[in-house]
């Protein structure tokens, strides 16, 4: 677990300290767009955070290819497919943030992202059924699947980047939940196949954990489609490696029965294989509505709109942390929850307590006069723009000596309370 929380933290570190230096860049470069109208920020925002992700992301593995507990893990040729994805994606973003790249473009440049994983041994090799047993997937029908599921992952992520630290929180959360699951599965079975995904969900976390000072409301910086992308296929990336890679029959050791009584029993341990999409169901129901709302007004599916879950939500008399926060809390309850089934399957007690933090979670959200606050302890770790104003002044303001006939300002008690202005001994 050391070595985990050493690479997040290499990765959180080194995504801070790179931000404020690339926000420096991306303005005077010219990656600061003009406002749309589609836009909920109110001045022009530099782009580019994605290069400090990406800073991050190859710090970490670079410490993490040094460490003795994951020297096995680089022998393979996981973090290698990973790594020149994510340059490829990455290069992709920069050049969108900067001069704009064509939406087909786009698409096929993903899958050729994809496909380079798919060269490197990073695919999905088979599939665990219920009832049925463990389905091996033909070469053509693996790289099919693991191409879907990295252009859907990157594009729901990129969907959702549309409020400030809307989408680093929720990959954060997602890439929270699926490295307690990847670790469970390493440690917990003893199956080494899962340690690469629980190391790209631990620097995945911190990527995002390392970006979220500067972007939370009011942003300093936007991730820009190099921050949203890079993210999405990390994601992507880790849930194939745990679907494709680790074998069912491996935990089924633990199992008595033929195959398919041991795959039926532990569909509970499966559930979170995909993990990482059913965090982005909002957005990818959310990608598909739009796709339908715009090819029904006889609009291209690629043009832009505020029709999206957050600008309804904006739209509903939200504000922006409220807004944020409801899918934060959404995002959450599905992960943890989904985790804590995996383990206690068969114990009732974790539907109600998903219900019941479901209830007082909306109960607390929805509130008229609910602000979110800093706790006082907080103030001094987060920057100076989130912590709470001083308390004004109730002394009265010391006299102040004037030379003759100069005017002096008298009766004001408080600092921004008004007084008068008189001459003295007037």
């Amino acid at each position: 677990m050391r070595e985990f929380l050493l690479t997040l933290f290499i990765a959180a570190a080194v995504t801070y300290l790179l931000t404020g230096p690339v926000r420096k860049f991306a303005i005077a470069a010219g990656a600061m767009p003009e406002i749309r109208d589609r836009d909920v920020h109110r001045e022009p925002t530099p782009r580019l955070g994605g290069i400090a992700m990406f800073g991050g992301m190859c710090a970490a593995l670079l410490v993490a290819s040094r460490l003795d507990a994951f020297k096995f893990v680089f022998e393979l040729n996981e973090p290698r497919a990973l790594l020149s994805g994510a340059a490829i994606i990455w290069i992709l973003g920069v050049l969108d943030d900067k001069w704009g790249v064509d939406a087909l473009v786009k698409l096929g440049v993903q899958m050729v992202a994809a496909g380079v994983m798919v060269l490197q041994g990073l695919t999905v090799l088979w599939l665990p059924i219920p009832t049925v047993g463990n389905v091996i997937l033909t070469p053509m029908q693996g790289t099919l699947l693991t191409v879907a599921l990295v252009v859907i992952s990157i594009n729901a992520v990129n969907f959702v980047d549309g409020l400030d630290g809307l989408a680093a929180g929720m990959i954060a959360i997602a890439a929270a939940a699926f490295f307690l699951y990847a670790y469970r599965i390493w440690y917990g079975y003893g199956i080494e196949a899962a340690a690469p995904a629980a190391l790209f969900s631990a620097i995945l976390l911190g990527m995002c954990l390392g970006f979220l000072p500067h972007n939370m409301h009011p942003a300093r910086i936007f991730m820009g489609d190099s921050g949203s992308m890079l993210l999405g296929l990390t994601l992507a990336a880790g849930a194939i490696s745990i679907t494709g890679q680790v074998d069912p029959d491996a935990i089924g050791i633990f199992f008595d029965g033929s195959e398919k009584e041991t795959v039926k029993a532990t569909v509970p341990v499966f559930i979170p294989l995909v993990l990482p999409l059913t965090i982005l169901m909002v957005p990818i129901a959310d990608l598909v509505l739009a796709v339908v709302r715009r090819t029904w007004k006889g609009q291209s599916p690629f043009a832009a709109d505020r029709g999206h879950l957050h600008h309804r939500l904006l739209e509903m008399g939200h504000s922006y942390m409220r807004a944020v926060l409801l899918m934060y809390f959404g995002a959450a309850l599905v992960a943890f929850g989904m985790v804590a089934f995996s383990v206690q399957f068969d114990q009732v007690w974790i539907l109600s307590v998903v219900v019941g933090l479901s209830a007082a979670g909306m109960l607390v959200l929805l509130l008229p006069n609910y602000r979110p606050r800093v706790p006082a302890w907080a103030q001094r770790f987060v920057p100076p723009r989130y912590r709470r104003p001083a308390p004004r002044a109730t002394l009265r303001q010391p006299a102040v000596r004037a030379e003759e006939g100069e005017r002096v300002l008298v009766g004001a008690t408080a600092v921004g309370e008004r007084g008068r202005w008189r001459r003295p001994g007037s």
